[in-house]
């Protein structure tokens, strides 16, 4: 058995893929790449099939129809036959101490660690503003931890797909399947698992290279912009994960308060851009349905916490809306 699975989904990344499948081969024989060609229409699909003629006892490919980055998420979970789980986008990469973290990875198996967080690395193209997100104030180093020994997460402080390693059979526990043609949902990949996590550790490398720069990227604003109803959905799917009062550990629901109230900002920050009718109507919804599925903290994040600034109705919520996203863009450049 592999200690690690990495899935790389693909769609289209004949530019770059390479790049990341380069940076993965430090890993040698710990090591299993799960390339996902993702109905890809360019040379794609035949780049991954000759990095897996290469490396065959290292390398597979998956060539499906196009489902979507969630689906190619799905379908790695699916063959996995590491211990631990990961993923890396095809247009990013990780660092130089890749063997480090295997290292740390063999650690963490043998003390039961159901989650490994590690830093991820903004890389911008035009060389400005690039910064790690590291969690050293939230998590100790090099420990094994539960929930109860974390401390508060700052508030860009997120454990988004770029910081976490599962456990494969912790992922596995939980029902429910990213969607198809969904963007945005490795967020829901994360949160719904992490109710599932008993133990975890930090090592605090910046391991994950995140790139960005590429115009069609979709954290780009014009790109959020239009598919706005991408990130409604998976709020509401989050949010639907589980009630909140139903997570006893008091960390552990702190920490998902805090990704809830970023994915409900985010959500609406994103809509808001559009400044149209049919925009404020997804929000509508979306709160709807959140109200039917928890009254008590539905209400909370809508009326009782910062969100109901950037909620305000008409041409005022929505330059609001506006303004608080090219201040937080100025701060983190998340695009």
């Amino acid at each position: 058995m592999k200690l690690l699975t990495v899935t790389v989904p693909c769609y289209n990344s004949q530019d770059y893929v390479e790049n990341c499948l380069k940076s993965l081969l430090p890993g040698g024989d710990r090591l299993e790449i799960i390339i996902i060609d993702d109905g890809s229409t360019d040379a794609t699909g035949r780049i991954a099939d000759e990095y897996a003629a290469r490396y065959p006892d290292m390398i597979r490919v998956i060539h499906q129809e196009n489902g979507g980055h969630g689906e190619g998420i799905n379908q790695g979970l699916k063959a996995a036959t590491g211990k631990y789980f990961r993923v890396v986008d095809s247009d990013d990469t990780l660092s130089a101490d890749l063997p480090a973290y295997l290292d740390k990875l063999e650690e963490c198996d043998a003390q039961g660690v159901d989650l490994l967080v590690t830093n991820y690395y903004y890389v911008h193209s035009d060389g400005k503003g690039d910064r790690s997100i590291n969690f050293s104030n939230a998590l100790k180093e090099n420990c094994v931890m539960e929930w109860k020994d974390t401390k508060r997460f700052l508030i860009d402080q997120i454990l988004m797909i770029h910081a976490v390693t599962f456990r494969t059979e912790v992922m596995r526990r939980s029902p429910m399947a990213l969607p198809k043609h969904v963007f945005y949902e490795d967020n829901l990949m994360v949160y719904k698992t992490l109710p599932f996590v008993k133990k975890l550790m930090y090592m605090n490398v910046d391991l994950y290279r995140y790139w960005i720069g590429r115009p069609d990227q979709s954290v780009q604003r014009d790109v959020s912009m239009r598919r706005y109803k991408h990130q409604v959905q998976v709020t509401e799917m989050c949010f639907q994960v589980c009630h909140l009062d139903d997570i006893k550990e008091k960390r552990l629901k702190q920490y998902l308060k805090h990704e809830m109230f970023m994915m409900f900002c985010i959500a609406i920050t994103m809509t808001r851009l559009n400044k149209s009718e049919e925009s404020d109507a997804a929000l509508d919804g979306m709160w709807r349905k959140c109200f039917k599925f928890d009254k008590k903290w539905a209400k909370r994040y809508r009326w009782a916490s910062p969100l109901v600034f950037l909620s305000f109705k008409g041409k005022f919520g929505q330059n609001l809306s506006c303004f608080f996203y090219d201040l937080a863009n100025k701060v983190v450049r998340f695009n």
